[in-house]
Order: C-alpha cells, then structure tokens, then sequence
C-alpha cells in the first residue's frame, strides 16, 4: 500500500476521531452545533441522534485504523483489505450526506476526500 493511500486513510481516521469527539461529547455547546448544524439550540431529539451519530463515526474509523496497524504489523494483505473496506464505507457516507441535502457539499468533501483518495491510491 503507497504511503499517499497510508497517510489519507490516517486523515480519514482522524476526521472521524474528530466527528465522535464533537457529536458525541461536546454537541452540546452552542459553537459545535453552529459548526455542524449551521445554527444552536436545535430540537431537543437532535442531541441524541448526534451522540449515536458520534459513535457511528468511531466506529467507521475503527476500520482504517485496525487496518493500518495490521498493515505495520507484517499483515499486509488484511490491513489492506480493512483500509479498502472502511474507506469506502467512510466515502459512501459522505455522499449520502451530500445527496440527503445538497448544501452540506463542504461538508461531504470533508467526509469523503480523505478516504476516496485513501481508497483510489490503495487500489492502484
């Protein structure tokens, strides 16, 4: 596996790391809604869907993750294999996002680059 597919699989770890901490711990501060929602105070069932959303984040990330480490670890083939495979889950979720609502464009760029690129320079 290229260091390129290496280091943006890593990113696309390190977004999700980012996204558990956020929705998971800190959603409640008014500036982490504005930044992932683009206004505070939202409905009160939306704190709980946030906090899942976190793990959900977490977990996807585990995969890219356990698959660098396997890859280190002299298990070259099934660290790739994980590091394909949760990258292209990780990518398949930003473009969900994008087409449940067009506007969250920035956002899916930031979902899905890091692991398509992870995923297309894996692949090569």
């Amino acid at each position: 596996m290229s260091l390129v597919a290496q280091i943006f699989a890593m990113i696309a770890v390190l977004f999700g790391v980012v996204a558990f901490v956020l929705e998971s711990f800190l959603f409640h501060r008014p500036s982490v809604q504005t930044f992932l929602l683009g206004k505070p105070e939202p409905a009160p069932g939306v704190r709980l869907w946030a906090f899942n959303q976190g793990f959900y984040n977490l977990f996807l990330a585990a995969g890219p993750a356990t698959g660098l480490i396997a890859y280190h670890a002299g298990h070259e083939s099934v660290g790739r294999a994980l590091v394909i495979y949760g990258c292209a889950f990780m990518a398949g979720c930003g473009v969900v996002l994008w087409v449940s609502d067009r506007r969250l464009w920035r956002s899916m760029i930031g979902q899905s680059g890091p692991p398509l690129v992870a995923l297309v320079t894996a692949l090569v």
